[in-house]
């Protein structure tokens, strides 16, 4: 029984991490392009035009992804409670499976957006 409420604790910390960045990073970013803390990508380092719109926009998309996926991640392991180690190991590879999809997918919608109101150079468009 131990074993299933310490993984849905592992479980459960990245959601609050993308909570806890999303609000760090939307509220109070790096203000300057530095290479030891930030989103830190060929297309956001280019001005601090872009520096400044990467931040905001990754900061809200990982408060909004951590927020949804906070009871994505906890009702299938609570459903699995109980069971064998086994079985709450599956679930639980599931959802760090799903989380880290979901981190990708929140990488490419900010370069996918930077490229969109950017150019090359990172001017506005």
């Amino acid at each position: 029984m131990a074993f299933g409420y310490i993984m849905l604790l592992v479980i459960l910390i990245m959601p609050l991490m993308m909570v806890g960045f999303g609000l760090l990073l939307m509220k109070n970013p790096p203000k300057k392009i530095n290479s030891y803390y930030g989103y830190r990508t060929r297309r956001s380092v280019r001005s601090q035009e872009t520096w400044d719109f990467a931040h905001y926009y990754f900061g809200k998309l990982w408060l909004v992804c951590g927020l949804v996926s906070l009871p994505i991640s906890l009702v299938p392991l609570c459903l699995v409670l109980g069971k064998s180690e086994q079985v709450i190991s599956v679930a639980g590879l599931i959802v760090l499976g799903i989380q880290t999809l979901l981190l990708l997918v929140t990488i490419l919608l900010t370069e996918r957006a930077l490229m969109k109101n950017f150019d090359e150079f990172g001017k506005s468009l």
